[in-house]
């Protein structure tokens, strides 16, 4: 794959430089988009932690979603792009805009650069939030043809990420670049830099003891190796144009079974993750001083099951378990000193 490149937006991030990775195993040369040089740094080190070679063939470029600056320069002589960047908070945002706005255009912006650039294929990173939320509860698993209902009180990020997605197909069906999509689940696995997302914050926390006990919570889980696979195989896979793909590993696990395993397999490590359960109506009261805890209330007692056989039938995505994800969690957070 020499010849070809790949431009990743947000390279800086979680989900992003675990993509840098998976091309460059494969040989793409790489083009990453940060939003200031100054991060070049940061990510060639996310990038040896995550073993790549020092002279790998990744370069940079500076262009933001609030900006149509620099995408046409980006976008230039890429064969592929994978649009991954998104803002994602760890609280509440004043205004959904704040969310809504840099996810929608950021993701209309790469689109049009790379439809004017003649890109091959964009593989768009979505979200499980743009499928299974503002619905009834069911016992039925969500797939691909599900959507979330936009016009329901689902918050600023999930909105954001629904309404980014929609654009996205619309601006495709008049003409666009070929468009495929992944929906990953909550995403762990092992982390490369401080800076790391807001599901590994759970893990975090209980890592370090700063939960009071296990809320009544259950998280579909997937390993960011196996999203950033399944976003190689979406760019790649002709049967791919068109498509959505949820990226996610069995069913939803609990907070508890999430400790008990953290427990488990990491022993004296995980000495501080803690064993009480707590109620819901004490999760509720807490979250009024705490931002975090605001954006898990709507979660409270509830789980969604996520089918993932689409991916595995489709593109042969063979995704690790999600105990051996959460482990990764714990054990890269020690390494890094960040538990």
């Amino acid at each position: 794959m020499g010849d070809e490149t790949v431009l990743v937006t947000g390279g800086s991030g979680f989900v992003g430089a675990h993509c840098i990775l998976r091309l460059l195993q494969d040989d793409y040369r790489v083009r990453t988009t940060v939003r200031s040089l100054d991060r070049e740094g940061d990510v060639r080190t996310m990038l040896a932690r995550g073993y790549a070679a020092p002279d790998a063939d990744v370069t940079f470029t500076v262009a933001d979603l609030t900006s149509d600056d620099g995408w046409a320069e980006a976008v230039a002589g890429c064969d592929y792009v994978l649009h991954v960047a998104s803002p994602f908070p760890l609280g509440v945002p004043k205004h959904e805009d704040e969310l809504i706005v840099p996810a929608r255009e950021g993701a209309l912006r790469v689109l049009r650069a790379a439809r004017d650039a003649d890109v091959k294929r964009v593989v768009l990173t979505s979200s499980f939030a743009a499928i299974g939320y503002g619905r009834p509860p069911r016992s039925t698993p969500f797939t691909e043809d599900d959507w979330t209902d936009a016009d329901a009180d689902i918050g600023a990020y999930t909105k954001s990420k629904t309404l980014a997605e929609r654009a996205a197909w619309d601006f495709v069906a008049d003409g666009g670049p070929e468009l495929a999509v992944v929906n990953p689940v909550g995403v762990f696995g092992p982390v490369l830099a401080a800076d790391y997302s807001t599901s590994i914050e759970l893990i975090s926390r209980l890592m370090r003891g700063k939960m009071p006990g296990l809320p009544p919570l259950s998280y579909s889980a997937v390993d960011v190796r196996d999203v950033a696979d399944l976003h190689v195989r979406a760019m790649t896979d002709p049967a791919a144009a068109g498509e959505r793909f949820l990226a996610v590993t069995g069913g939803p696990m609990s907070v508890a079974d999430m400790a008990s395993v953290l427990r488990e397999r990491l022993g004296e490590q995980a000495k501080k993750v803690p064993t009480r359960r707590l109620p819901a109506w004490l999760v509720k009261a807490t979250a009024f001083t705490d931002p975090a805890l605001k954006l898990i209330v709507p979660e409270l007692n509830t789980s969604k099951t996520a089918s993932g056989e689409k991916a595995r039938r489709m593109l042969g995505w063979a995704p690790r378990s999600r105990e051996d994800s959460i482990v990764a969690t714990a054990e890269s957070l020690i390494e890094l000193g960040l538990v």
